[in-house]
């Protein structure tokens, strides 16, 4: 527990110094504790602690963890999800943040009584090792889902390449941003677009700097089991 508060507030401070430099509110910035790869008893430490925000990125570790923690708790579905795998997690969660193609979107749809808000995955650095559109191929998609009304575009997501070179990580994120706020300005109803998940536990800072509004943090904050 002393040792989630203490990385806690260390994340805090390089937060707020990455919210300082470009005159951006600390507020606008949510951490949600990616618990995938903890206990339960270590997803209820960092409730305890202050995060309420839990990523998990498979359906069964997260219906194991909610079995114990009923409430406190905003779920976030932040892997790949397969099609037949949507019924599974629909009504455990509260933000999807992988919604990377038409089929998975109509499955939501389907199964869905209410608005879901998703992110649309986005693979700005065009690694064949990660999912997502590419950022050419996000706009056609966000049109064709005006005719699902189930569906709730809140904002993009991407993940950096795993690099030390902050130029290529910063300029990754730098390309989220920039399409994020041309997506914003053309005002759909079905997607505001308002919002950014970029940045884990090796580079939350820089994406921070560059418009995150969600930082997804496993290693740094929770640790490993």
């Amino acid at each position: 527990m002393t040792r989630i508060i203490d990385n806690l507030q260390s994340i805090q401070q390089n937060i707020d110094a990455a919210c300082a430099k470009t005159g951006r509110n600390p507020q606008e910035v949510t951490i949600i504790a990616v618990t995938k790869q903890v206990t339960t008893e270590r997803a209820q430490e960092a409730i305890a602690a202050g995060i309420h925000h839990l990523g998990e990125n498979r359906p069964e570790p997260l219906l194991e963890k909610q079995q114990t923690i009923t409430e406190g708790a905003v779920w976030h579905y932040i892997g790949s999800l397969q099609t037949r795998k949507v019924r599974k997690v629909l009504e455990q969660v509260d933000f999807i943040h992988s919604l990377d193609r038409l089929s998975l979107a109509e499955e939501i749809n389907k199964r869905a009584t209410s608005a879901v808000n998703c992110f649309v995955q986005v693979n700005v650095s065009g690694e064949d090792s990660k999912h997502g559109l590419t950022a050419q191929e996000v706009e056609p998609f966000i049109e064709q889902l005006k005719a699902y009304e189930h569906i709730r575009i809140v904002g993009l997501m991407t993940m950096a390449p795993n690099t030390e070179d902050e130029t290529i990580i910063r300029n990754t994120f730098k390309g989220l941003k920039e399409l994020q706020l041309s997506l914003a300005a053309k005002q759909y109803e079905h997607a505001p677009c308002t919002e950014l998940s970029m940045g884990m536990s090796h580079d939350y800072a820089i994406a921070v700097e560059e418009g995150s509004t969600y930082v997804r943090i496993g290693t740094a904050l929770v640790g490993l089991d």
